[in-house]
């Protein structure tokens, strides 16, 4: 009789110890992304990056910048430590969660997603899609530079809007007529104009990061168009020689500005799959 009991106990105490280690492992945290919107932007502009992580056990997290998603005209509340205060809360909350953390961005969210980085002292992974770090791709206006003349009259800068136009950042036909049925159909996926005064921020963050990349030390991801119409190459070869980290660039050639949701997106989330280290989902 007392050697069944103890039979017994010492099956029910593997059972115990089974079951806590199952607890346990549904219990270890994940790896997380941050993963920053453009200017203007939602979640959208991200294409499916963060379905493909999540695909891959990654955790990610797609939150708005402030004054995104409502009207634009509450970008008029915001200056660019707004933008990067707020993703700095994000990632904390995530690193505190999760311990290990991954940052990617878009457009106005790679530069983002940079001074985060840099704040931060970043050791996880960082992609940048499409970094504006310069304003000089083939669709700026050559008189562009007058802006900076009009951001000396604050209340001209807050009136005089930046609307959406073709070809929305856009090369495949086909992808650019249905985006600008989504303006006609007025939803609310982006912006149909940006406030002037709000590319004035955008400008003051370029300026601030040109001159700190040296202080980014992790590996990093820098994907950009040959033919984007907002920054030209030059942003891409700037970043690989200043960043203090590894730096890794996808040219694309037949892609604008949105490269996460233009022709060669597939291409763009292989390479993304591969630089996260994420199995194929």
């Amino acid at each position: 009789m007392v050697p069944l009991c103890r039979a017994v106990a010492r099956t029910g105490f593997a059972a115990q110890q089974q079951e806590v280690d199952c607890v346990s492992e549904e219990k270890k945290p994940q790896v997380a992304a941050l993963l920053i919107h453009g200017l203007g932007g939602t979640e959208y502009d991200l294409g499916a990056l963060g379905k493909m992580l999540q695909a891959g056990q990654v955790h990610a997290r797609s939150p708005l910048l402030p004054g995104h998603g409502t009207r634009p005209q509450d970008l008029l509340r915001c200056q660019w430590q707004d933008w990067v205060e707020a993703m700095r809360a994000e990632y904390r909350a995530l690193k505190a969660e999760h311990g290990q953390v991954h940052l990617a961005g878009v457009c106005l969210g790679a530069l983002v997603a940079l001074e985060v980085a840099r704040l931060e002292q970043h050791e996880g992974k960082l992609a940048v899609y499409a970094p504006p770090l310069f304003l000089d791709g083939w669709s700026i206006p050559h008189k562009a530079w007058l802006r900076h003349l009009v951001y000396w009259l604050p209340a001209l800068a807050r009136r005089m809007r930046v609307p959406e136009c073709e070809p929305y950042g856009i090369k495949n036909p086909r992808i650019r007529r249905a985006i600008q049925q989504r303006f006609e159909r007025e939803e609310k996926f982006h912006y149909a104009y940006i406030p002037l005064a709000c590319v004035r921020e955008v400008d003051r963050l370029r300026r601030h990061l040109v001159a700190r990349l040296g202080e980014i030390r992790c590996q990093t991801l820098v994907v950009h168009a040959r033919e984007d119409e907002i920054t030209s190459m030059r942003s891409a070869r700037y970043l690989r020689r200043h960043l203090a980290g590894t730096v890794e660039v996808l040219p694309l050639t037949n892609s604008y500005h949105m490269v996460m949701v233009d022709s060669e997106r597939a291409a763009v989330l292989q390479r993304s799959q591969r630089f996260f280290g994420v199995a194929p989902g």
